[in-house]
């Protein structure tokens, strides 16, 4: 599944309606909001479900008309409250889970913002029948869409808006002080649209942060089943105030994001490229090539072409211009399909001694693409045995097929 704000952002109101539009369970919702009127004695109030547009755009809008809210003043009692919607509703423990979760990041953020204890916090804006209803109903809606049991969430980064916002502390800027705070502790990457209004709420970042594993700039490889779209409430000129939930199967090869480091070189001999190359795995680098090519006034020159970790692509790059001299490096962040890969340790017999080999089978559907032993044993036997490496090679291939590890052709 992945969330996508990065045009409007995301509040509470805003996901609970791409979720009813993607799943259609608004009789769910109705239920849920009986049953919080039982759970927060006193309060009163009336949900609507309806379809609206949003420049062109048909998004579905979930609105609930406070007409006697919460009154209570305790973060903690109002945490109880939750919980025991959550279990009135029959949400599953992981669903529960995520609302309460969700609840401690507002509870927390609104903590460190202002300095107070949790305990002696005031939040009425915050602890109200609509929060509530954000929380538990998102949670029970992705609860019944079967996600927590093996699903993984994605998401776009937020548009976060700018300009002030108004609330009972006065103008504050945007984002509000707790969105940032709950955005900064997740270290959140965030998008910008030039739009001067609240786009992303603290109840909105607080369920984001608390869903999404992973934060991603384009779609990761799936099949698209459905698709749902939850309006704002406001008007935002050029800009459709919605956010959308895609629902689909990912593809049974795994995908991932990996960073493109390039770069030309000339003048360098071929030993320092070798050693190049060997520091550059050694250092983190996925892969590794060099490619010959025809640069400027027909000289000869080296790409060095370079696959690594996002995390890793910097120090990659630093090393890349201390050791070749290059005064800039080429990156690209780029998804990347991947089959399933799996490595197993295998007891092999070389010329009457045993050595443990590391074998790496790859998978896609189930099917065996290829089953290969780790280069770095089969040069450590080699060595050993003082073996040719093309024969090392040949019995441990022989070994795997006859222990049916091969799964290709033998």
């Amino acid at each position: 599944m992945v969330l996508d704000p990065r045009l409007a952002g995301v509040s509470g109101d805003m996901l609970l309606s791409s979720l009813v539009d993607l799943g259609g369970q608004v009789d769910e919702l109705y239920h849920l909001v009986d049953v919080m009127l039982q759970v927060f004695r006193g309060c009163e109030a009336e949900l609507e479900v309806f379809d609206v547009e949003r420049r062109g755009l048909r998004a579905k809008r979930v609105e609930l008309k406070v007409y006697r809210d919460y009154g209570g003043a305790s973060p903690l009692d109002f945490r109880g409250y939750v919980e025991e919607l959550a279990r009135k509703a029959e949400l599953s423990s992981e669903a529960r889970g995520l609302a309460l979760r969700a609840l401690d990041e507002l509870i927390d953020a609104e903590s460190s913002v202002h300095g107070v204890p949790r305990e002696n916090l005031r939040l009425h804006e915050l602890l109200s029948l609509d929060t509530a209803l954000d929380l538990v109903g998102a949670a029970l809606l992705l609860d019944r869409l079967d996600v927590f049991k093996d699903a993984r969430i994605y998401t776009t980064p937020p548009a976060v808006g700018g300009g002030v916002v108004e609330c009972s502390h006065g103008a504050l800027p945007v984002p509000a002080p707790a969105t940032l705070e709950i955005l900064r502790r997740h270290r959140f990457k965030v998008s910008s649209v030039d739009v001067e209004a609240e786009l992303t709420t603290p109840t909105g970042a607080a369920l984001l942060v608390s869903l999404a594993e992973e934060v991603v700039d384009v779609y990761p490889p799936m099949t698209i089943e459905r698709v749902g779209y939850g309006a704002g409430r406001r008007d935002l000129g050029s800009t459709p105030n919605v956010m959308r939930v895609v629902y689909g199967s990912r593809h049974e090869a795994s995908g991932d994001r990996v960073v493109v480091l390039e770069t030309n070189v000339d003048d360098v001999p071929g030993e320092l490229l070798g050693y190049l190359v060997d520091k550059l795995l050694r250092s983190g680098a996925l892969d590794v090539a060099i490619i010959p090519a025809v640069g400027k006034k027909s000289r000869p020159i080296s790409i060095v072409r370079v696959v690594s970790d996002p995390a890793t692509c910097m120090s990659i790059a630093e090393l890349l211009m201390e050791e070749a001299g290059t005064l800039g490096v080429r990156l690209l962040e780029t998804p990347r399909i991947t089959a399933e890969r799996e490595v197993k340790e295998v007891d092999v017999e070389v010329c009457g001694r045993r050595f443990k080999v590391s074998i790496k089978v790859s998978r896609v559907k189930g099917k065996v693409l290829n089953v290969k032993a780790e280069y770095e044993d089969l040069k450590r036997i080699s060595e050993e045995l003082g073996m040719p490496l093309r024969r090392v090679a040949k019995i441990v291939d022989d070994a795997v097929k006859r222990l049916g590890l091969k799964g290709v052709d033998g």
